[in-house]
């Protein structure tokens, strides 16, 4: 089962057992799902729902570091489930060292020597890693390999 129906199915299970917070946050990110149909005119594949799901999680997280500078405790715990939610279909995260690794065996095969192949490294740990690091993680780590 792909993710897509997956969410779907999650979204009747969650209606049945009445889970106001997991059909409302599923219900969003099948909107967007949706969206993307919509307007490419195409199916979405797994990259597709996992690029939605890290977007949908990185615009979470943002939400909550301004409520926890509001100190706005009522939307922190809204934010804090949806997160949870979210996260719960996204492959498990590299860790920092097998991250490195990982990059360090991209940047030899491509043959990036300096900060200048930046854009080629980062382009093909896209593909490799996909939604199991964060661009930014990524951008940090190439950048340290690469100085």
């Amino acid at each position: 089962m792909n993710l897509n129906q997956q969410i779907k199915s999650d979204i009747k299970d969650a209606m049945r057992a009445k889970d106001k917070a997991k059909r409302d946050t599923l219900r969003n990110i099948q909107a967007l799902i949706k969206q993307i149909e919509v307007d490419q005119r195409r199916k979405v594949t797994n990259g597709d729902v996992e690029a939605i799901l890290m977007k949908y999680a990185k615009q979470r997280e943002d939400a909550l570091n301004q409520f926890k500078e509001a100190k706005r405790d009522d939307l922190i715990a809204k934010e804090e489930a949806e997160l949870i939610i979210v996260k719960s279909y996204l492959p498990e995260p590299m860790s920092d060292k097998e991250l490195e690794e990982t990059l360090k065996e991209i940047i030899t095969s491509i043959g990036a020597t300096s900060i200048k192949d930046m854009g080629k490294v980062m382009s093909a740990s896209k593909k490799i890693i996909g939604s199991r690091a964060d661009g930014g993680r990524i951008n940090a780590c190439v950048k340290k390999i690469l100085n």
